[in-house]
């Protein structure tokens, strides 16, 4: 029993930063655009309306603030940890060495929830806005070729076919990894460019719908509620903010890039806090606007990008017969652009992060060593950022992105509690090590964030929580199979 909880030594983490490996080419900025590339998708087009149109009405921009807080008690623990320990492990390396290797072992099996599955989810997501996006042209991928195997669809002429495999999802995930496997320099310029398009695009959409604000829309800024829990008042704005949490997953992907950062003791903490800061003044302000062109009731029922579509459809002059114009019909097909650019830079920060940890875990022994053997001239992960490519690919090819989508946002949270939790336990353990950015209000701070992130977790569907288990189960089997008896810390001959 002993060997479960054996811990790393923060000195020897420390000092495995400074070795050899991977190539050191991340400055503060890269990291911001990294952590941005992760949170902004396509989650800020679809979620906004719909969390507006049957929770929170306008008031979904206070529903913003409630996640942005929830995020930012979990940001400032992963702040503090990258910063006094620069390894590529994220999460897993900071249970390790706080907790033990046994829930080293959970966390970096769970994270393969978030990195691994939820990129495999996104790429789906991205193969129908593609397809959206053709269409524009009248340009139609044949519909066998889009879906997986457990999918239909109807054609125009009322035929209905079944998938054969989703290829464009396939194509995005291949494409995202041959960019990491080059290396992390080219991969971080090519995500700055994507972040600069988005962003941009979400700029527009918040300068151009501003001048169209009704402030009767604004009225009631917070809806009565209607009896039922969730449903507008106090109660639906605390629900819309559980809902869209989940369109800033991906800030602590920042984490598992610490070992390429330059200067990780000064570059880190602001990577994480800066980008989640940038990325919630947007959404704020998105949100504002969204719900001020167009009245929140007219969201319901939308979907995909339509509760956009809805607000760009008010963005314009009534003309003689009473219908509304729209003054800028283009936005729709940028809107869309926008989605394709955010879901390829979450696509490929996901696959990095993925690597990474098994990086680490493959270091420690936990996994094979192919997961950590850099590539001598681009000096990455490359067959492990290779061996992800085939897993992910075949997921999304072949699996519908609903059977798994809430099991990203579990693992994450999970994630979030254990980061929380290991900074209460280092500042007892070891309070003397040096910190370059310290978590400000220990223990007030990880504890809120812990509350914050358990009741996220508690009314995520019971179904979510079984698919947890079991997953948990497969990584318990490998533990005890392999890990463990291959262990390093475990077994120091080896």
């Amino acid at each position: 029993m002993s060997k479960l909880w054996v811990r790393k030594s923060i000195i020897d983490l420390q000092n495995e930063s400074s070795e050899g490996g991977l190539i050191k080419s991340l400055g503060a900025r890269a990291l911001v655009l990294l952590g941005i590339g992760a949170i902004i998708g396509a989650g800020l087009f679809s979620i906004t309306g719909s969390a507006a149109g049957y929770n929170a009405g306008p008031a979904v921009t206070i529903s913003f603030v409630i996640a942005a807080v929830a995020c930012a008690f979990a940001g400032l623990c992963y702040a503090e940890f990258a910063s006094m320990i620069p390894v590529a492990g994220s999460a897993y390396t900071y249970s390790y060495a706080t907790m033990g290797e046994f829930i080293a072992w959970i966390i970096g099996w769970d994270l393969v929830l978030e990195y691994a599955v939820g990129a495999a989810t996104v790429s789906i997501s991205w193969s129908r806005y593609l397809v959206k996006f053709l269409e524009y042209y009248d340009l139609h991928l044949p519909a066998q070729l889009t879906l997986s195997p457990w999918e239909s669809a109807t054609l125009t002429d009322g035929t209905i076919v079944s998938g054969m495999m989703n290829l464009p999802a396939v194509f995005i995930v291949v494409a995202m990894s041959l960019l990491l496997v080059r290396g992390t320099k080219e991969s971080a310029i090519i995500n700055g460019i994507i972040v600069g398009l988005k962003v941009i695009v979400v700029l527009i959409f918040i300068a151009l719908g501003w001048a169209y604000i009704d402030t009767n829309n604004y009225t009631p800024y917070i809806p009565q509620n209607t009896g039922t829990f969730g449903e507008y008042g106090w109660s639906g704005i605390v629900r819309a903010a559980g809902i869209i949490f989940f369109a800033y997953i991906g800030f602590d992907a920042v984490s598992t890039a610490a070992q390429e950062a330059k200067n990780p003791k000064r570059d880190m903490p602001i990577g994480i806090l800066v980008s989640l800061a940038i990325c919630t003044v947007l959404y704020i302000l998105f949100a504002h606007v969204m719900t001020g062109v167009a009245n929140y009731t007219s969201f319901k029922g939308a979907d995909g990008i339509a509760p956009v579509a809805v607000a760009i459809e008010h963005m314009g002059t009534m003309n003689e017969a009473g219908k509304m114009v729209p003054a800028y019909p283009w936005l729709n097909k940028a809107i869309i652009i926008a989605i394709l650019a955010g879901y390829a830079s979450v696509i490929m920060v996901m696959l990095m992060g993925q690597s990474r940890v098994f990086y680490s875990m493959s270091k420690d022994g936990l996994l094979p060593k192919i997961f950590s053997n850099v590539h001598p001239k681009f000096g990455t992960p490359a067959k492990s950022n290779l061996l992800f490519m085939v897993f992910v690919s075949l997921f999304a090819a072949f699996v519908p992105a609903t059977v798994v989508g809430e099991m990203t946002s579990i693992g994450t949270l999970l994630a979030f509690v254990l980061v929380c939790a290991g900074v209460i336990v280092l500042r007892k353990t070891h309070p003397e090590l040096p910190r370059a950015f310290k978590t400000p209000l220990v223990p007030l701070v990880p504890i809120l964030g812990i509350l914050a992130c358990v009741a996220m977790m508690i009314s995520l569907p019971g179904d979510t929580w079984i698919r947890l288990i079991l997953w948990l189960a497969v990584g318990f089997v490998i533990y005890f199979g392999y890990s463990i008896k291959n262990s390093k810390l475990n077994n120091p001959k080896k």
